[in-house]
């Protein structure tokens, strides 16, 4: 009885699904953009000597703060994006948040999705890979180059694959994978002069995770991590949840098959879509 009993935060924060009750995600993310505006308009008066302040907000993306500093130096005049995503704490450095899926139409049961924030884990893992990996290992930087690839390779895709193949090959996914291949085989083997071959086994590892539809998340109910990345009991005795579950096949294939021709093609990708100032200058011979 208590949406009877307390209607008012019911009708503004929650939807129904099957009688019962769910905390949307969608409905918090747009009350907290109304404060943030209104918080905006109060500060923007105060930093307008030291810097430009803007709020970004798009439908079903998180508010983006933007921020440039007003400065005589050239070098000061570089631009901030910050993502304020509302977020609700679980205990043991775990926490929900607001996160809705990009690019799918809203749906009451999609509205009470929450993400699942794990950050605090995932420096746990990074700091034992620090330990145990070369000091000159490649992983990170591996990542990285992924990130940049598929970015660029964004680029030259039409619409609606273009958004698909940014939801498949989310960030989350590229690290995901990247964590998985990690503890499969000798961390020796990540020294930075096989940075070739191991981004070629993690585009490889990839195509065979599209291709079979499978990716587990990497912290929900994987019993197989090293003991010194101690889990939260919320992580280790959640079910295992697959992230490319909400793809069909036809996206997944297509995926795989353009992952495959932009690790062919990424020379000419980074060639064609890089910004010159990027790109490292020739030596004159």
């Amino acid at each position: 009885g208590w949406p009877r009993r307390c209607r008012p935060f019911a009708e503004g924060f929650c939807v129904e699904l099957q009688g019962r009750w769910h905390l949307s995600s969608a409905l918090v993310l747009r009350w907290f953009q109304g404060h943030l505006q209104r918080c905006l308009g109060a500060v923007r008066y105060r930093l307008q000597e030291r810097c430009r302040v803007s709020l970004v907000s798009c439908p079903g993306h998180p508010p983006t703060l933007h921020i440039l500093p007003c400065s005589d130096y050239v070098c000061c005049h570089i631009s901030m994006a910050v993502r304020l995503i509302p977020a609700i704490p679980l205990g043991d450095a775990l926490y929900l948040t607001a996160l809705p899926p990009e690019g799918l139409p809203a749906t009451p049961a999609r509205e009470a999705l929450w993400g699942l924030n794990a950050s605090r884990q995932e420096q746990r893992l990074l700091a034992w890979l620090k330990e145990q990996a070369p000091a000159s290992s490649c992983h990170l930087k591996c990542l990285q180059i992924m990130k940049g690839l598929r970015d660029l390779r964004r680029q030259g895709l039409e619409e609606p694959f273009s958004s698909q193949w940014g939801r498949v090959l989310s960030s989350y996914v590229l690290k995901t994978a990247l964590f998985s291949l990690l503890l499969q085989g000798p961390l020796e083997a990540w020294d930075e002069r096989f940075l070739v071959d191991r981004l070629e086994d993690l585009v490889l590892y990839l195509r065979d995770c599209l291709r079979k539809q499978v990716l587990m998340h990497f912290f929900l109910g994987n019993t197989s991590l090293p003991e010194a990345v101690a889990l939260p009991r919320f992580l280790k005795e959640a079910a295992p949840v697959n992230l490319l579950a909400a793809f069909d096949r036809p996206t997944l294939d297509l995926a795989a098959f353009q992952l495959l021709y932009t690790w062919s093609q990424a020379p000419h990708l980074i060639r064609t879509y890089s910004r010159p100032r990027y790109l490292r200058p020739v030596p004159t011979p």
